[in-house]
């Protein structure tokens, strides 16, 4: 089967195409065929030797959703023919790819592959920081930093089928995005500070930015309020001092709020905007990741790598 590997840490070019044998499913395994996989910032970080040391070479990418082709001997609830998304074991750039029965979930008739693979580290990201971590009620505010790209604009949707109140940052070019999202406040933060702009401070932050904007968005939090930081922990000493919860850990969703989540999506009460669609070719995958890298999408970016 035709997979991308890669044999040393560095840029996209060295994301190269092979011919490598099909994988064989363990017993608490299915195999599918991928119909499209995703393309994610932990996919740059992997590749780039700063997260997840990987053996070489290895295929990248985890979030995939396809079509199972071989069931191992210990699974169950799963057959072969059966529409699927989960998180991959051993890659998700290639042709086929094996996933343990305990990161798999059927896909909702209504939900369309390419949606379907934007939920693992995507849409499910943002129902981990919300909920799994952040425990939002329908009764508060929160803010979400970076509220248009991948994961947030899933969280602002989420956010508010909660029935909380939205605020959420963007850049200017993106604000009409969030207002079509329904949010409460749409916050430009190339015009404006947010500390400026909220006019009350907020249960919860999601915060997806990290850096000096952790540090300022614990100002605007609530006695006893929670951030939950969804790339660092810069700001923990201050947070203490602060009486703030600052959350950082990579609890997951159950399998059962995955299925929650994956119906919201199919009945269109949660959208997820894919941004980009690339072929399953070695120059298109270097592209995908190169727009992936420079962190200014809005949506999800995906490779094609069968029809659906």
């Amino acid at each position: 089967m035709k997979a991308i590997r890669v044999s040393e840490f560095g840029k996209p070019d060295v994301l190269n195409m092979q011919e490598i044998e099909r994988p064989k499913p363990k017993a608490d395994e299915v195999l599918i065929k991928v119909a499209f996989a995703a393309v994610l910032p932990i996919d740059t970080k992997i590749r780039q030797g700063k997260v997840m040391k990987k053996k070489f070479p290895y295929t990248p990418g985890i979030a995939v959703s396809g079509t199972i082709v071989e069931v191992g001997t210990a699974v169950s609830g799963f057959e072969v023919g059966d529409p699927v998304f989960g998180r991959t074991k051993g890659g998700a750039y290639q042709e086929f790819a094996r996933i343990p029965q305990s990161q798999l979930n059927h896909k909702p008739k209504l939900l369309t592959f390419a949606k379907a693979a934007a939920i693992i580290a995507g849409a499910e990201t943002a129902w981990k920081a919300l909920f799994t971590q952040g425990k939002l009620q329908s009764d508060e505010r929160v803010l979400i930093q970076g509220a248009a790209g991948g994961v947030g604009h899933i969280a602002v949707q989420l956010a508010k089928w909660k029935g909380a109140e939205v605020i959420g940052t963007a850049s200017s070019k993106n604000q009409d995005f969030l207002r079509e999202l329904g949010i409460d406040q749409a916050i430009d933060y190339q015009t404006e500070s947010f500390e400026t702009a909220m006019t009350e401070k907020v249960d919860l932050v999601v915060d997806l930015i990290g850096g000096k904007v952790q540090e300022r968005s614990l100002h605007v939090l609530k006695q006893g309020g929670r951030l939950v930081s969804l790339v660092e922990n810069a700001a923990s000493e201050e947070a203490k001092a602060m009486g703030i919860d600052l959350i950082y850990s990579q609890e997951s969703p159950t399998l059962e709020d995955l299925d929650k989540l994956a119906e919201l999506m199919a009945v269109g009460i949660v959208k997820t905007v894919i941004e980009s669609v690339y072929d399953f070719t070695e120059e298109q995958v270097q592209a995908a990741t190169m727009k992936c890298e420079t962190g200014h999408g809005q949506g999800r970016i995906l490779l094609r790598i069968a029809e659906d």
